[in-house]
């Protein structure tokens, strides 16, 4: 039993102590992570990259010179992107469902920050309105 909650404890103590931001520089971030900027983001440079351990795996936390934000989760996939408001977050990442109500019920308005989440997504618009789409891009819910 004495095993048993020394095992525990050190666990605990491992997790807490590993589970901790740390900066990387951006040639260490994975490939996947790095095409991805590169490709969405062309001609912008990482000036901040940290790596977060989880109990799942490794997830990535970027930013940008211009101040864009972009999370990764432990699949190297994207998982939310901030954006400053002179610099909208790209079309190609949005979903087209969600791209189309956008473009017609808002037309100018930029998107700031899209966050993937479990029921769908979440999206931010220039005039301050979150947007919560379902997995299908079908709009659920409005709030200014």
């Amino acid at each position: 039993m004495k095993n048993f909650i020394a095992f525990g404890v050190f666990t605990l103590m491992l997790l807490m102590t590993g589970c901790s931001d740390r900066p990387v520089l951006p040639e260490q971030l994975p490939v996947s992570v790095k095409t991805f900027i590169q490709q969405t983001f062309p001609g912008k440079t990482i000036t901040y990259a940290e790596k977060d351990l989880e109990l799942t795996g490794y997830k990535y936390d970027v930013i940008l010179a211009d101040g864009t934000h972009v999370e990764f989760d432990t699949d190297d996939e994207w998982d939310k992107i901030e954006c400053p408001m002179t610099s909208p977050v790209p079309v190609a990442v949005v979903p087209a469902p969600i791209m189309t109500h956008i473009q017609a019920n808002f037309p100018g308005v930029l998107i700031l920050k899209i966050d993937k989440e479990h029921y769908g997504y979440e999206v931010e618009l220039g005039n301050g309105i979150e947007l919560k789409y379902n997995k299908q891009g079908v709009l659920k819910e409005m709030d200014d």
